[in-house]
């Protein structure tokens, strides 16, 4: 551990024994008071929402202020300068986006009022937080203004939708040809774990009249995008209890007394890639339109920091074509045009959505359209239920293969809009009601391709598979016309996987290919994986063993695999659970672990089921560490009523091991049990 974050973790837990279960903080233009429950949640009040926010950063930053602190070295470009060496690839991206030029230029005019209010509340809270607790990192990061608030969703925004992977792709030692969707690279697992799941019942579908809603995001538990759980009261009217990343101002998803509204993510293509052609006689001009054109270039500073006081801090040089940002390798140089890339309205957008009392409030505030992507499922009290594919695709010709590299040579193949809002796959009430998105095919949103509009051309990216997820979810909420609540959470918490799937589809296709295997000992391990019932309860004893093998050697979307390599994993999992377990029919909950801290329970669940659990081995365990995590249940009555229950899968004091809060949902979480939160 460095010693600034050494400093950092030993002042949180100094601190945390501090807080109170009530505090009035105040600056010279914010104050709120934080008043936390028995899980330690906070609910922040505040006369303005800036005061709520203002609260809001100071609470954050008491149970997780390592994770902010790194993101906001890590939008200013600053991150090697804390960190070394390993991080400038990241102070480099910040450079090579030109994101602070875009904020400087555009902030006063792209940004609201009220959102830049929001904005100097939460950069007070910090301030004011640095400044009781000016040990834990103030010399790095303080003051911090509102604009590293936009700043740090123009930082991420394009990573959450690929840009990682395309860049990765590009600099590979070959050229490639196909940049896919999204860049999504096949071998990066991160990128596959990130899902969610959402589901809407209208009150006609139910079997009490009420109208309910699944908020079921599955993200990484640890880290920039690992949910914190807050409830929100101003008297401007903003009684929002959501979640939302270090680092937001505003909450991301969740309900407020009208309505809610469940994210999920979607992949639909945002990135063009397009190869330029250098002149041999000047390395900063390109071919284009039948002459030579100038790329803007401009020299940065990255400062790295080597040991103790000591620094480097060594110039780049970042280039810029009239498509986009460009990057040089051997094998060709390379302009990338990314969607939204200028836009500042992200947080405008979420806050408004937040603060919509009805449904055409919400609309209004989803037709900004500056979210570049993200499913939203939605459900209010007035029984309306709406999913929407969110996406801001770019409007592209006809005749041109978007998913490979592009002439970079000509005007016409650069895109300059958008594809409207209203000609997104969406649905209002459908008529059964019910809908789903579990990160699958938009037009099946209900089962029924009639109820969606329109599908969009190929070159959207919009996925055309289904997710275990979404058949399960059309086996479950889809087949029961009455749905009442105990079925509304059996259904959300299903360990089954569809004998449609695509596991199950490959456990059946490879033990007929393994039929005339003769080894005893892959025989026993191959009978217990055929008569898997495809549950992942945790006493199903065959559910380790099948669920470890095969998801390691398929893609979602098909059937390709490689025989040797499912053997080969058989054959580790078989030596792993005789030598920790003495056989090979565990029961799941035995191999599948929560930790957390000195904590340490059994889970059901796996990877792409709606009880989604995502793990990796560490010591003789498979621990959880992504899918399900903070999630909400809602439901509204016909008379006012309005219920709503979550859940976090460690407890509201993310990084503060010393509090109770740090592992006191866990139980709970393990056992599939929620807290209610409202009324």
């Amino acid at each position: 551990m460095s010693q600034i974050k050494l400093c950092i973790f030993i002042f949180l837990i100094i601190s945390h024994f501090l807080y109170g279960e009530s505090i009035s903080i105040k600056s010279l233009e914010f104050s709120a008071k934080i008043e936390r429950d028995e899980w330690g949640v906070p609910h922040i009040y505040g006369k303005r929402d800036a005061d709520v926010s203002f609260g809001l950063a100071y609470a954050h930053a008491q149970d997780d202020f390592t994770t902010i602190f790194d993101i906001l070295l890590a939008t200013r470009g600053e991150l090697a300068s804390v960190y070394g060496k390993g991080a400038a690839v990241n102070d480099y991206y910040v450079h090579l986006m030109d994101l602070w030029n875009t904020i400087d230029t555009n902030y006063e005019s792209d940004v609201a009022d009220d959102v830049k209010l929001l904005c100097d509340g939460y950069a007070a809270g910090l301030n004011l937080f640095l400044e009781d607790y000016p040990k834990q990192g103030k010399k790095n990061i303080y003051p911090v203004f509102g604009k590293d608030l936009i700043a740090g969703f123009s930082h991420r925004m394009p990573l959450m939708f690929g840009l990682d992977g395309v860049m990765k792709k590009l600099s590979k030692e070959t050229r490639p040809q196909l940049i896919g969707l999204n860049g999504d690279d096949e071998n990066d697992e991160s990128f596959k774990m990130v899902a969610s799941n959402v589901f809407a019942i209208a009150p006609h579908r139910s079997s009490d009249g009420y109208t309910r809603l699944w908020i079921n995001s599955h993200q990484p538990w640890n880290g920039p995008v690992a949910w914190y759980e807050a409830h929100f009261i101003s008297e401007e009217g903003w009684d929002f209890y959501g979640g939302l990343f270090p680092g937001s101002p505003v909450p991301l998803l969740g309900h407020n007394p009208y309505l809610g509204w469940g994210h999920t993510v979607n992949s639909p293509d945002l990135i063009d890639v397009y190869e330029l052609k250098i002149n041999p006689n000047n390395k900063d001009q390109y071919w284009f339109e039948g002459g030579w054109m100038e790329m803007k270039v401009r020299k940065v500073p990255i400062k790295v920091k080597l040991f103790g006081p000591f620094y480097w801090t060594f110039k780049r040089m970042v280039k810029e074509s009239i498509h986009g940002p460009v990057m040089e390798f051997d094998h060709g140089t390379y302009a990338i045009r990314i969607s939204s890339l200028k836009n500042l309205k992200f947080v405008e957008e979420w806050y408004r959505m937040g603060k919509a009392q009805n449904y055409a409030e919400f609309r209004e505030a989803m037709e900004i359209h500056a979210l570049p992507m993200f499913n939203t499922g939605y459900a209010d009290k007035d029984g309306n239920i709406f999913y929407v594919y969110n996406a801001k695709i770019p409007k592209r010709e006809d005749g041109y293969n978007w998913h490979e590299l592009l002439a970079g040579d000509e005007n016409a193949n650069i895109w300059t809009s958008y594809v409207p809002f209203d000609s997104l796959p969406q649905v209002l009430n459908p008529p059964d009601g019910f809908l789903q998105n579990c990160n699958s095919n938009p037009y099946l949103a209900t089962g029924n391709m009639e109820d969606v509009s329109k599908p969009l051309p190929e070159w959207t990216g919009i996925e055309t598979y289904q997710t275990n997820r979404a058949l399960r979810a059309l086996e479950t909420f889809g087949a029961d016309s009455s749905i009442s609540r105990d079925d509304f959470f059996k259904y959300k918490y299903d360990t089954q996987y569809s004998s449609n799937s695509v596991i199950a589809k490959v456990r059946d296709r490879y033990i007929k290919e393994m039929v005339n295997e003769k080894d005893p000992k892959l025989i026993s391990a191959l009978t217990l994986i055929k008569e898997w019932d495809l549950s992942a309860d945790s006493s199903n004893t065959a559910a380790a063993l099948a669920m470890i093998v095969l998801p390691n050697a398929f893609n979602e979307d098909d059937l390709n695999y490689e025989i040797e390599d499912i053997t080969q994993k058989l054959v580790e999992t078989i030596d792993y659970l005789e030598t920790t377990f003495g056989r090979i029919d565990v029961p799941l909950g035995m191999v599948l672990r929560l930790v957390r801290g000195k904590t340490n329970l059994p889970l059901s669940g796996g990877p792409g089921l709606l009880r989604a659990i995502y793990f990796k081995k560490k010591d003789d365990m498979y621990v959880g560490r992504a899918g399900d995590c903070y999630f909400q249940a809602v439901e509204w009555g016909s008379n006012g009523e309005l219920n709503a229950w979550s859940i976090h899968q460690f407890g509201s004091a993310t990084s503060i091991e010393s509090s109770i809060h740090y592992d006191d949902q866990a139980k709970l979480f393990s056992k599939h049990i929620m807290k209610q939160i409202r009324p």
